[in-house]
């Protein structure tokens, strides 16, 4: 069993607002399924608007999410905090089981993963989202500018507030829905977490139903639009940070590998990673963590190191010849090779075998062209 190194939340969160889409667009279409929502305009406008205020939610987490992301005892990545979690599914249960009143409010009269249930045995199951830390994200949430009113029988209405029901040290689910859910500075938010939170829950099934990659906190759009961008368009926005120059060098390997029979798969868990891997016709539809783990090499973003290039080298003794001509840098992370951190570098592990590890700076630019030429090496013989 390995030991993780949880990261501070004001590092977990700007890594995280990192990830949220800088350039989406104004216009593009919506997929009909959507339009039942509301018009398109007001989709992408509410789209733009919960972009902005994730943008304000990760500010806050830097400045005060201390006092309410509180590490786990046996964290299992570097930013695994169960209040991210939490708010999360928070945030994608108001949108999707909100239905609006009067335009400019969600009223939520369901949150099934804050409410305790019964499998087909009857024994009772506890919540998935405990009532304490239901209470903690609202109270969080009132801070980065939502508004909840706590519906009491049919007339009487009280405010969430610190004077009310938030401090209750065991609040029920039951006394806090139905709720009502605005966002004063910007109405529009609403249409946009509503869409949002419907194409959230549709890409849950099966055993993985309660399975969140917090999707809802990197704002994607993507699933909204009538033509979803290809895994290419995709890789464009997630190097857009990067220096000019290195993105094009990424680009171009990703186009020269996927042309020459790769398969590129977005993988989204404690870090982003875009792996190439040889999938045969017969696994084309294994899930992508599945297609990660077949990787010869990937793109990754990562708290740990940043934005990266990991290569799982394999073949190095057929080409020895070869590595021989490479700069005498690259010779030596290849002949270092890749394995169990905490061996290598006496650190302890933090995750697991990722590869050779490029910096994704200007550092590789000078070793672009014999980067490609060991990748080209590593790859498949029926391929080449």
């Amino acid at each position: 069993m390995h030991t993780v190194t949880l990261k501070p939340i004001h590092e977990v969160a700007k890594h995280k607002k990192a990830l949220i889409p800088a350039n989406i667009p104004e216009v593009y279409a919506i997929k009909p399924t959507y339009e039942n929502i509301a018009n398109a305009d007001d989709i992408r406008s509410g789209v733009l608007a919960f972009r902005d205020f994730l943008y304000n939610l990760f500010d806050y987490l830097v400045t005060d999410g201390h006092e309410y992301a509180k590490p786990p005892k046996k964290p299992a990545g570097m930013g695994d905090y169960p209040f991210l979690h939490y708010l999360a599914n928070i945030l994608v249960e108001i949108g999707y089981y909100g239905e609006f009143a009067g335009g400019n409010t969600l009223v939520v009269v369901r949150m099934p993963l804050a409410t305790p249930s019964e499998d087909a045995d009857g024994k009772k199951r506890s919540a998935k989202i405990p009532s304490t830390s239901l209470v903690e994200c609202l109270k969080f949430l009132t801070m980065c500018g939502f508004g909840f009113i706590l519906r009491v029988g049919s007339s009487d209405s009280a405010e969430l507030c610190e004077d009310s029901f938030i401090d209750v040290k065991k609040p029920n689910i039951a006394n806090i829905l139905p709720l009502e859910v605005s966002y004063p500075d910007n109405p529009a938010l609403l249409v946009g977490l509503k869409a949002l939170a419907v194409a959230d829950i549709e890409r849950r099934s099966g055993p993985r139903v309660y399975w969140n990659d917090h999707n809802i906190l990197r704002c994607n759009y993507r699933p909204l639009m009538a033509q979803e961008p290809g895994i290419a368009d995709e890789l464009k926005d997630f190097l857009q940070p990067l220096p000019k120059k290195v993105q094009e060098v990424a680009l171009r390997l990703h186009e020269r590998y996927t042309g020459m029979g790769l398969t590129c798969t977005q993988s989204i868990l404690d870090d982003t990673s875009y792996s190439y891997a040889h999938i045969s016709k017969a696994n084309k539809d294994l899930p992508p963590r599945s297609k990660y783990q077949k990787r010869i090499w990937a793109f990754s973003y990562s708290m740990r190191h940043g934005y990266s290039l990991f290569v799982r080298a394999k073949k190095t003794d057929k080409y020895a010849d070869i590595i021989k001509t490479f700069p005498q840098s690259l010779q030596e992370k290849i002949a270092k090779g890749y394995g169990c951190y905490r061996k290598m570098d006496g650190d302890i592990c933090q995750v697991d075998c990722a590869g050779v590890r490029i910096p994704l700076d200007e550092s590789m630019l000078d070793i672009a062209d014999y980067i490609e030429i060991w990748l080209d090496n590593e790859m498949p013989n029926s391929l080449k």
